[in-house]
């Protein structure tokens, strides 16, 4: 995968967060989902059953530790949604 979209999460509107994330989704805000592939899937199985309903290309980064770092914050995140 190219840098160049990930390079682009920080200066995105973001949902951070699985709650955040479904919520986007839900409310048809979300363009893209990057999901951390280390995420428990009882954290993650609704938000990939949402994007398979609405659509919604999903993204896979290897660690939660990486994909907090992807989009600035100091944590982990299990999953981030960009914003339309």
């Amino acid at each position: 995968m190219s840098d160049q979209p990930l390079r682009l999460l920080k200066n995105a509107k973001l949902a951070i967060g699985a709650k955040q994330t479904r919520k986007a989704i839900e409310a048809g805000l979300a363009k893209e989902v990057y999901i951390a592939r280390d995420a428990e899937n009882h954290v993650v199985d609704k938000i990939i059953e949402l994007c398979k309903e609405k659509d919604i290309n999903i993204l896979y980064i290897d660690t939660m530790k990486e994909l907090g770092e992807l989009c600035g914050i100091d944590v982990g995140a299990a999953s981030i949604a960009v914003l339309k």
